[in-house]
């Protein structure tokens, strides 16, 4: 059976890395061309985009946004900001309010900045953050600019020091840093306890499906029946209709194409510096363009070859 391009949303256990899953993937399905939307550390749980064949090519043009539901506690500071490093401080949490601690959330709403864990995959000086950590090596990271378009107090724990949240926002964001500041913010320590990816890249758990539950089924015929569609996934980018073969063949050989405006399907979110998809008049997905300057032509940014 001939493995469909297009994208298999995991449902990611427990213990594995995002590349562990990659690799499985490959295996499981026997093709090499495999890759993923967004990594998810190995202890926590929930929606991993995994491309195959194309669909890896158009990874940067899904939505970017990722939803988390996770667990913050308080009166621990550790290594790696999260329930799983080292101990590194105790203090003790206030007593506060439901209200009073919604209002103190509000802090990490919008546009704020955070400093990545220092066991994180930042760059710092051409190596991972982490690395260096692990070699004890002093250094800093500098605080980046994130968006928290939904914060959600789910739970106060008042007894346990346990704060559940939901949390919307944009791709970059460290949920363990949010726990490290929240602990700060209320004069005591945290850090993050659990953690579940609920969406990532417009894809959630209705059409994800868990590698476990692949093995079982021997890998192709149950995962094949999951892929979605590369231009299904672009949905929310607008759409060229090339219904002519001459702009078919121009578009193949990378020259721009006159927009015809009444071919052109706009989307909400449609703004002339945004991608467009383009396909043919059935519905074959042919690449990815952008507008000139003039706004008068589409040039070719990807272009999928011809089967």
């Amino acid at each position: 059976m001939e493995t469909k391009d297009g994208f298999l949303i995991i449902n990611k256990e427990k213990g594995c890395t995002s590349h562990d899953c990659v690799k499985q993937i490959r295996n499981l399905l026997n093709t090499k061309k495999v890759g993923h939307a967004g990594t998810l550390d190995p202890e926590v749980t929930g929606i991993l985009p995994i491309a195959i064949g194309s669909a890896t090519r158009f990874i940067q043009y899904l939505p970017q946004g990722k939803t988390y539901i996770g667990q913050i506690k308080l009166g621990i500071r550790t290594s790696t900001d999260d329930i799983h490093g080292k101990i590194i401080n105790r203090k003790d949490w206030p007593k506060i309010s439901n209200k009073k601690l919604d209002q103190y959330l509000n802090k990490f709403r919008g546009i704020i900045k955070q400093v990545p864990p220092k066991v994180s995959s930042v760059h710092v000086n051409g190596e991972r953050a982490y690395k260096k950590s692990f070699k004890n090596e002093n250094f800093e990271l500098e605080p980046r600019k994130v968006t928290i378009d939904e914060l959600l107090l789910i739970k106060w724990d008042q007894i346990n020091g346990i704060i559940e949240i939901k949390i919307k926002c944009s791709a970059g964001t460290y949920i363990r840093s949010i726990a490290r500041d929240v602990g700060e913010i209320l004069n005591s320590e945290g850090c993050l306890l659990q953690l579940k990816r609920v969406s990532a890249c417009g894809f959630d758990e209705q059409n994800s499906i868990k590698i476990s539950d692949i093995e079982k089924d021997k890998g192709k015929k149950n995962a094949t029946n999951y892929i979605i569609p590369t231009l299904s996934a672009l949905n929310h980018i607008s759409t060229l209709v090339l219904n002519k073969e001459e702009e078919i063949n121009f578009w193949r050989t990378g020259r721009a194409i006159k927009v015809n405006t009444s071919y052109l399907n706009k989307s909400k979110f449609f703004d002339y510096k945004r991608p467009i998809k383009v396909v043919d008049k059935r519905k074959a997905l042919l690449g990815i363009g952008f507008f000139n300057k003039e706004q008068t032509d589409i040039n070719p940014k990807l272009v999928l070859n011809a089967k």
